[in-house]
C-alpha cells in the first residue's frame, strides 16, 4: 500500500518544504509514501483510481486524538486500499499532516516519538 498526500499546487514556503521533505523520508521506513501535487480541484478528482481510498482533510473535519487517528490509520490501512489519499490544501497543514502522519506510525509501533515534547 502506499500514503499518498495530494496537494492542489505547489509548496511555497520554505520551512514547508523541508519540513515535508523531512517527515516524508521518516515516514519510508513505515510505508510507501509521497508527495503529489495537483493544479485544482479537478485534477484532484482525476487523480483518483479504483482501489483508493480518499480521506479530505478539512478544518470542519472530526478532529482526532493523536491516538485517535493511528487508530483510524490503522483501520483505513486495515480496509486493503492499494493506495491511500489525504487531499489538503493550505501549506502550513501539509506539514502538520505529515507530522501528524509520521505520529500515528509511531504510535501504532510503540515507538518513543509521540511521547517526546
Amino acid at each position: 500500500m502506499e500514503i499518498i498526500l495530494l496537494v492542489v499546487g505547489t509548496t511555497q514556503v520554505g520551512y514547508a518544504k523541508d519540513g515535508i521533505a523531512d517527515f516524508g523520508k521518516r515516514l519510508n521506513h513505515y510505508t510507501r509514501f509521497r508527495l503529489e501535487s495537483v493544479r485544482d480541484r479537478a485534477a484532484q478528482k482525476a487523480f483518483m483510481k479504483p482501489g483508493d481510498l480518499l480521506v479530505l482533510l478539512d478544518e470542519r473535519g472530526q478532529h482526532l486524538k493523536s491516538v485517535e487517528f493511528a487508530e483510524r490509520l490503522q483501520k483505513w490501512m486495515n480496509s486493503g486500499p492499494k493506495r491511500l489519499v489525504f487531499a489538503v490544501g493550505d501549506d502550513l497543514v501539509r506539514v502538520l499532516f505529515a507530522e501528524q502522519l509520521y505520529r500515528a506510525f509511531s504510535i501504532l509501533r510503540n515507538e518513543p516519538y509521540h511521547h517526546e515534547g
